[in-house]
């Protein structure tokens, strides 16, 4: 629970807060740590330095009166008076509380305190001094080996000196001191806040040298958001702009579809309406004219009474069929009212109707409904794509399949005729459809491919999206 309101609070803080939170705490550990060795460090250096000294000094009164035991165990009385007179009548007897001199049993030989001759008191200083090292260290009189010391001191600076046979490096006994350690603790203490204080002075140097260059960085980075935050905003509306003309674009494209259908359809009214009814008048009035005329030769054997006449009747009655025929391929049905699938088969009606041939279609589940531009589109595809197969192919292999997929629908009208190199140059009335189709598929924002091979025939393709636009879209436009 504790652990959970703490992280909410550090959550709450800003990055500032948090960097300097734990920059402080990071720094204050450092601080611990470093302060901590340096001043272990310093205590050694100070204690071997004093032991050293100490040893250098000792070496030239005690060593002498050691060499005994060089080849004895013990030390004679002769040697025993000796080392008590240096320790009475000298200033050395000034400086130490107690010596003990030690044999390789850890049993002590000599000591001015007598109660302790020939006991033995196993310890780990002895043991390195045994291996050549001068070993000094702050004992605080805990143990019973120094219950005499108890009496008077707290703590004693303890030396351990390896004693050697002169003119050898042979250890032949272990020379241990006692002096007191104020002098030398009070120095140790010293030299350590010193060093502590110039540690904490450091680390909070180097903490505020953090915490500075963090917030110049903070604020180097936030001069740098916001230059990106201001570029990404320009960056989005330019998107959005360029997509509201695109948009724009494409309405413009789908109404150019639907007006250019309004236009044809238009024509083929017109075309019906008056061309047509106009000359089916004049083949009217032109077969009475003939009827008439046919008694001609009845009268006069040798007048050719209008044998023209039926010639321009014939030529007339194709232009009739001619016409009727572009204006009903101008117009499209009324494909609002047609499904998706109905615009399809209604296609592929027209065509079969038209000229007489097979179509195989297929379509998978199409929606129901479309943009009127995409039926435009649709239906101009399979009804140009068949017309070319028909021309070229004699409507061999006629083929339309539909299929619907991600929002997007695939018109594929292929046959199996003679094919073609589509790496060769068009003729002009069939490069003129071809890209007409391409046109139309492509101002949708679909694809348009061509895939045709020698005596393998040719297939169309076009994927349109379907979700392009409503009809609101265009009538809004």
């Amino acid at each position: 629970m504790l652990l959970f309101r703490v992280r909410t609070l550090v959550m709450q803080w800003s990055l500032l807060q948090r960097f300097n939170v734990a920059a402080a705490a990071i720094t204050l550990l450092g601080t611990l740590i470093i302060g901590w060795w340096v001043g272990r460090e310093i205590k050694t250096s100070i204690l071997n330095e004093s032991a050293a000294a100490t040893a250098l000094y000792l070496d030239s009164f005690i060593t002498p009166n050691l060499q005994q035991l060089g080849q004895s165990d013990t030390l004679s009385p002769e040697h025993t008076a000796m080392l008590e007179s240096l320790l009475n009548k000298t200033d050395l007897g000034q400086q130490i509380v107690t010596i003990k001199v030690w044999d390789k049993n850890m049993t002590i030989l000599y000591s001015n305190h007598s109660s302790l001759v020939g006991k033995t008191f196993p310890a780990e200083d002895l043991v390195e001094a045994w291996n050549g090292r001068v070993v000094a260290n702050i004992n605080d009189l805990a143990e019973d080996e120094y219950k005499e010391e108890r009496k008077l001191y707290k703590r004693l600076l303890e030396i351990y000196v390896p004693i050697r046979q002169t003119g050898t490096h042979r250890i032949i006994a272990v020379a241990e001191f006692y002096q007191t350690s104020d002098t030398i603790e009070a120095e140790i203490a010293q030299t350590q806040r010193k060093s502590w204080l110039a540690i904490g002075s450091g680390m909070g140097i180097v903490y505020l040298a953090l915490s500075l260059f963090f917030q110049w960085t903070r604020s180097q980075i936030r001069q740098r958001e916001i230059a990106l935050r201001n570029q990404v905003a320009q960056l989005k509306e330019l998107i959005a702009q360029n997509d509201e003309l695109d948009l724009r674009i494409r309405r413009a494209r789908a109404n150019t579809t639907t007006l250019n259908e309004r236009l044809l359809l238009r024509i083929s009214a017109e075309l019906n309406r008056h061309a047509t009814q106009k000359l089916n008048a004049s083949l009217t009035l032109l077969h009475d004219f003939v009827e008439v005329s046919r008694a001609c030769p009845l009268a006069n054997q040798n007048n050719p009474c209008n044998e023209n006449l039926p010639i321009i009747q014939s030529s007339l009655e194709t232009a009739v069929k001619e016409i009727v025929s572009i204006a009903s391929g101008l117009g499209l049905p009324q494909l609002n009212e047609m499904s998706l699938r109905e615009v399809f088969a209604d296609a592929v009606l027209a065509h079969e109707q038209r000229t007489g041939t097979r179509v195989t279609f297929h379509a998978n589940e199409l929606p129901e409904d479309a943009a009127l531009p995409v039926k435009i589109t649709a239906y101009r595809i399979v009804q140009e794509g068949l017309n070319n197969a028909y021309r070229h192919a004699r409507g061999l292999g006629q083929e339309v399949k539909v299929t619907f997929e991600a929002e997007r629908l695939q018109i594929e009208v292929s046959d199996r005729g003679p094919g073609f190199d589509t790496t060769l140059p068009l003729h002009k009335r069939e490069r003129l459809g071809l890209a007409g189709m391409r046109e139309r598929v492509e101002s949708l924002g679909g694809s348009f491919l061509i895939e045709s091979r020698r005596q393998e025939g040719t297939k169309i393709t076009a994927v349109l999206p379907l979700a392009l636009l409503t009809e609101e879209k265009i009538a809004n436009a």
